[in-house]
């Protein structure tokens, strides 16, 4: 009975680490990266059009 209880606790500490640093964990973390401004085409576009809107201040 105790090696049937530590073959699941390792099945169960296998499957956890597997979730934790699997492939598929690389591929959301991928997902969820955090873009900086500079690198945003969407806030350099808004950037643009607002620098065009404003007159030249000297």
């Amino acid at each position: 009975m105790l090696y049937v209880f530590a073959l699941i606790g390792a099945l169960t500490i296998a499957v956890l680490l597997w979730r934790a640093f699997g492939p598929d964990r690389i591929d959301t973390a991928a997902g969820r990266r955090v873009i900086a401004p500079d690198d945003d085409p969407e806030f350099l576009r808004k950037l643009g059009e607002q620098s065009k809107k404003r007159p030249e201040e000297e």
